[in-house]
């Protein structure tokens, strides 16, 4: 293998999902020396990152956003797919809340964060809307009134740096009927994905990361015990946050 590969190889991973990395294991076959060099990359990567997510948005440009988004509304009432935080912790009132589900991206820890849950000398991570599979949550109507309003306080919680992709997605309700809520889909190509990270580096950024709003390993906490306490438990996520909570604990006590 090219001696440069294994010096790239480390930050790309970074940015690839999981999904490709498979692609990169099932093209390389038998060619060992290819297929150490990514274990060993996936194995080795390094917390905290070096990562560079620009300047964050200005008022101008998340009123941009937010009407270009709106414009492609097909009209009728504005919805909202909660997915992470904005279960427990709504940012505007809502005149009706719903369970929901969106088919074709699933919720993942795989967004870096400088601000609401890290710094950036010490990422921490949120939860996005990725690719695949399927996403349980709560869709909220949002009023008329004071429209406007809501979703500029939406956008600067969501979008301090361009991130996510504000996407319209079509949500199922409870009921069965089909409404278009308004979601936030995360960008693969930006530096700010993270994609889905081995256990060992999860557990460091649960150890470490704290950022405005607190620490990665509690909003998790949060969004785990939510789900659960709404009868939609995530499993994976519980099963990944037990693991990683057993390796920051027996960390700390081999340390004392």
């Amino acid at each position: 293998i090219h001696p440069l590969a294994l010096f790239v190889l480390p930050s790309l991973l970074y940015v690839l999902s999981s999904e490709l990395c498979l692609h990169l294991v099932i093209l390389a076959g038998p060619n060992t020396s290819v297929m150490t060099a990514i274990e060993s990359a996936f194995v080795n990567l390094a917390y905290p990152p070096r990562l560079d997510l620009g300047p964050q948005l200005t008022h101008e440009q998340l009123l941009v956003s937010m009407q270009s988004t709106m414009a492609r509304h097909k009209g009728g009432p504005v919805w909202l797919f909660a997915y992470g935080s904005l279960i427990w912790r709504p940012e505007c009132t809502a005149v009706e809340r719903v369970r929901g589900r969106v088919h074709g991206y699933h919720r993942g820890l795989y967004l870096w964060s400088h601000e609401h849950r890290g710094t950036p000398e010490m990422p921490g991570l949120v939860f996005g809307l990725d690719r695949g599979g399927s996403c349980s949550g709560f869709a909220y109507r949002l009023p008329e009134e004071n429209l406007d309003a809501a979703l500029y306080a939406l956008w600067k919680r969501e979008m301090p740096f361009p991130s996510y992709r504000p996407h319209w997605l079509n949500c199922r309700l409870e009921d069965g009927s089909q409404v278009q809520a308004l979601g936030f889909v995360l960008e693969r190509h930006l530096p700010s994905y993270a994609g889905n990270l081995p256990d060992h580096v999860l557990s460091q950024v649960f150890a470490s990361a704290c950022g405005r709003y607190g620490t990665t390993r509690d909003y998790v906490e949060q969004t785990a015990h939510a789900l659960r306490s709404h009868a939609m438990p995530d499993r994976n996520l519980e099963a990944r946050l037990k693991r990683c909570k057993s390796q920051v604990d027996q960390a700390t006590a081999s340390r004392l």
